[in-house]
């Protein structure tokens, strides 16, 4: 960890070795809004138009890119006719975990998963993104000199690498224009934004933003920056920061890749805001509190970027036996009828129907994950199948979702995954 960050190394390391940072519904009451931000601090930025990455070699690396990783691992079996890939998120740096992105195919009827094959290369590939022309896979180096990876799909070629400015970069994002790539750093408490070209490589750093204020919550040693994503409008972008119990939201320059904050909402102290998903009306979000075991309806003003964070709620329906739940995220449905929870303590996927269009949820039914600490989940293109992954048990859960009802039906045995954090099903 560098200087910047070597502080706070050890929240930053709880969270990839121990897997969390240890530290029923009803109508939502709005807060009243934030005061006026002050403003973060940020690196220069360089000029708009930075040049991208060049074009690959065949052996998958760009020229003139300096310690840029190799394709290698990156064969393996063909899909079956009819399935669908599905990319495998990991860390590489820990025991037990993969050696590079897990490769596997999945069948869309039968959620039945297939191994096929490691794509190498690419150092504790946590989390995962896919351009939306669904040509480029983008993933995350979570390593104290952060970085991302653009990998072309067509032949698994590695389009090169950049550095995020920061330490254990999280999460990562494709901006609906799919222009734009934003990176969380939570080492750091940062986030980068890297401009991408026609053919999906990524430019050098056009921002990088540091959240400076305000100070740090309790039993937190500094930011945490853990999501960065686009509002359904395409409007701003916001950043979930669990160390600083805040969501910043900025306006990001269409030209120059540069962002300026118009906004930020603070949770209660001490509730550690993980990710926020929302809903596709565009007018309310949901957000995971990970340290205080909440959740929190919060309403949306496009026009402004400004979220204003509802009353903390309970993450799931009866007892929980005194085990702290640690919600990892939500996932909504894209009509909007249904809201999943994902709750690492207790292993629960909980299903909450959305109510008032999207202002309430309502806790419906808590099912077992199947499988231990469940990162990340997330649907197949059609909705039909939702996966999780399961960091402790090394496994990926696949759930048949009926789509009129939202109810979960486990499909089979969980797929095993070393470490597994990231699932992403195309």
């Amino acid at each position: 960890m560098n200087g910047a960050t070597g502080g706070r190394q050890g929240d930053w390391n709880r969270r990839r070795f121990a897997g969390a940072a240890m530290g029923v519904a009803a109508l939502t009451v709005l807060p009243s809004p934030a005061a006026p931000p002050t403003a973060p601090s940020r690196e220069p930025s360089p000029a708009s138009g930075a040049a991208a990455s060049p074009e690959p070699s065949a052996a998958g690396s760009p020229p003139g890119t300096p310690g840029a990783p190799q394709p290698s691992g990156s064969s393996g079996s063909p899909e079956p006719s009819g399935a669908r890939p599905l990319f495998l998120g990991t860390y590489t740096s820990v025991d037990g975990g993969g050696s590079g992105i897990g490769l596997a195919s999945y069948d869309p009827g039968t959620g039945r998963i297939t191994r096929t094959g490691v794509l190498g290369g690419v150092a504790d590939p946590s989390f995962l993104a896919v351009h939306p022309d669904g040509r480029t896979l983008y993933a995350v180096d979570e390593r104290s000199s952060g970085a991302v990876t653009a990998i072309r799909l067509a032949d698994r070629a590695i389009l090169g690498r950049r550095a995020t400015g920061g330490a254990g970069p999280c999460h990562v994002s494709v901006h609906p224009t799919g222009r734009w790539l934003l990176s969380a750093n939570y080492g750091s408490g940062s986030v980068a934004v890297h401009p991408i070209d026609a053919k999906g490589r990524l430019g050098e750093r056009t921002d990088l933003v540091t959240h400076t204020s305000p100070a740090p919550g309790p039993g937190q040693q500094g930011p945490h920056a853990h999501q960065f994503v686009t509002s359904p409008d395409g409007g701003h972008v916001l950043a979930v920061d669990l160390g600083t119990d805040t969501v910043y939201s900025y306006r990001l320059d269409g030209a120059a890749g540069t962002l300026t904050e118009v906004a930020r909402a603070r949770t209660r102290a001490g509730a550690g805001p993980r990710h926020l998903a929302f809903h596709p009306g565009g007018r309310y979000a949901y957000l995971a509190d990970e340290v205080d075991d909440t959740f929190a309806v919060c309403a949306y003003d496009p026009d402004g970027g400004r979220l204003t964070i509802g009353a903390p709620q309970p993450t799931g329906t009866g007892g929980g036996g005194g085990v702290t739940n640690y919600p990892a995220q939500f996932l909504v449905s894209s009509d909007g009828a249904h809201a999943y929870l994902a709750g690492r303590g207790r292993n629960t996927l909980t299903r909450f129907a959305v109510e008032a269009a999207g202002a309430r949820l309502r806790a419906a039914e808590s099912v077992p994950v199947q499988g231990d600490f469940p990162r990340h989940i997330a649907f197949s293109p059609d909705e039909r199948l939702l996966f999780a992954a399961n960091q402790r048990s090394g496994t990926v859960s696949v759930f048949h979702v009926d789509r009129a009802t939202g109810e979960l039906e486990l499909a089979g045995e969980p797929f095993a995954s070393p470490v597994a954090v990231c699932a992403l099903p195309l």
